[in-house]
């Protein structure tokens, strides 16, 4: 497919993460983007004050009305009439999007141009230098870190990332330049990162996850091995010490870790003022007194693969480490939202029992003598099938867990699936579930000294709210 053809893109799921970053940047563009979404949030919000056309409707005379305003857009547009050809227009569909849609039956019925949002990102970035961030978590950060030392060290780049980056307040950012490096997070959802043909290649993990798409963590892991095969002949792969398949990826390749010896390593890890300081040391470096401001060591085995890709495409140790000490991190992936002497409120994605595990424990360590207690809403009935015994033990480790309903997103109900399951399997006595009606009087029952919301669902709408309340009280 030549995009060169394209006047008009209509996103079918626009408010995706992924999805909204590249209607944003076809958005610059003379191409003309609309598109639906389930529900309004504030990212679509965002796009409607952009210029982007939205519904929020599935009947099909409300897209054929949208159809219809493209044409007299684009009429208007050139100030002369057109032939709109079926040719000159491409439906983009998240994946989260089912088949049994009406929008998208009928758009498939009228044979449109129909791709998945990850050949469209294929299609993009194959006319750039990619670097591409792979894992089944950390690739968030670790791909927003390395597009954000980039742009400070006045690099020309381009990116396509999986969460509002707090430097830029976006998911997508952009240059006016000619745009030598494209940074892009690739998702192993539905194998869509093997769209892709990476310069650079980062993998962090591999953890069994989204068994609903590969039946099991073998299958998975060979997708990640096929992943890591796709980068370019002259192109570099770094990937994690510790993954379990990492000897089948694509050689050479460099490996890097926190915690065994890796050929990239970052060292003397210590928290200071709330700050985590490392060293940093390759086959030609040492790097001493690196401040990564992001709480966790999971954030400084992130740092240590960002310093890596950098240094490879030549950044300094100035402009690295200059990055790195003014990187404000990723929105949920452990945002302070308020932070006083005598409480302190933090929202999280965590959405496996992994992340789970790892955004807890920094709470716990930075807060060793508060009682911590976590709001947490499982994603998907099939990740909660699959994972109850790792989600049970990872919110053993708080002080108070409050459990929530599962958010289904894009699945149907599972016969006997439910929160239910977890909360059996926690040993933790200080438990209760919870559901989303009553989550805030509920809330009013407990006083927390550090409280986290968790998850990757719809939790995010209770940020506020939650604010608000602890805010007065």
């Amino acid at each position: 497919m030549n995009l060169k053809n394209i006047k008009y893109i209509y996103f079918l799921g626009i408010g995706g993460i992924g999805m909204s970053a590249l209607a944003r940047f076809f958005n610059g563009t003379n191409i003309i983007v609309s598109g639906y979404d389930k529900t309004e949030t504030p990212l679509t919000q965002a796009l409607q004050k952009e210029g982007i056309d939205i519904v929020f409707d599935d009947q099909i005379k409300t897209i054929k009305k949208q159809f219809k305003n493209f044409e007299e857009q684009y009429i208007a547009y050139f100030e002369k009439k057109l032939n709109i050809s079926k040719n000159s227009i491409l439906i983009v569909r998240t994946p989260a999007v089912p088949k049994e849609h009406k929008a998208f039956k009928w758009l498939v019925d009228n044979e449109y141009n129909i791709i998945k949002r990850s050949e469209l990102l294929g299609l993009i970035s194959k006319n750039y230098y990619t670097i591409a961030v792979a894992g089944t978590h950390g690739k968030t950060t670790t791909s927003t870190m390395i597009a954000h030392i980039l742009k400070n060290a006045g690099v020309d780049v381009l990116a396509f990332l999986g969460g509002i980056s707090t430097n830029y307040q976006t998911n997508y950012i952009a240059n006016t330049g000619e745009y030598p490096f494209v940074v892009v997070e690739a998702d192993e959802f539905d194998r869509s990162f093997l769209h892709l043909k990476p310069d650079v290649s980062v993998i962090t993990a591999t953890d069994a996850d989204h068994l609903d798409i590969y039946g099991n963590h073998d299958e998975m892991e060979k997708t990640f091995i096929a992943f890591s095969k796709k980068t370019k002949k002259d192109g570099v792969l770094f990937a994690k010490k510790e993954i379990p398949q990492i000897a089948k990826f694509r050689n050479p390749h460099f490996t890097y870790s926190i915690k065994v010896d890796a050929e990239i390593n970052a060292e003397k890890i210590r928290v200071t003022d709330g700050d985590y300081i490392f060293s940093y040391r390759d086959a030609d470096v040492k790097w001493n007194n690196i401040i990564c401001g992001l709480p966790g060591s999971h954030n400084v085995e992130n740092a240590t693969a960002a310093i890596a890709v950098c240094r490879y495409l030549g950044l300094t140790e100035k402009q690295i480490k200059k990055g790195l000490k003014t990187f404000a991190g990723v929105k949920r992936r452990f945002e302070y939202i308020i932070k006083e002497k005598n409480f302190v409120y933090i929202d999280d994605y965590a959405h496996h029992p992994e992340e789970l595990k790892a955004a807890i424990n920094s709470a716990k360590m930075l807060y060793p003598n508060k009682k911590i207690t976590g709001i947490f809403q499982p994603h998907l009935y099939s990740r909660t099938r699959d994972f109850a015994d790792g989600f049970a033990a990872s919110l053993d480790l708080l002080d108070e867990v409050i459990l929530m309903d599962i958010y289904p997103a894009r699945e149907k109900p599972m016969k006997g699936i439910t929160s239910q399951i977890v909360f059996d399997m926690m040993k933790n006595k200080n438990k209760r579930l919870v559901t989303k009606e009553n989550l805030m009087k509920e809330m009013k029952k407990y006083k927390p000294e550090v409280l986290m919301t968790l998850g990757a669902g719809d939790i995010d709408t209770f940020v506020i709210p939650l604010k608000n309340y602890y805010n007065k009280a």
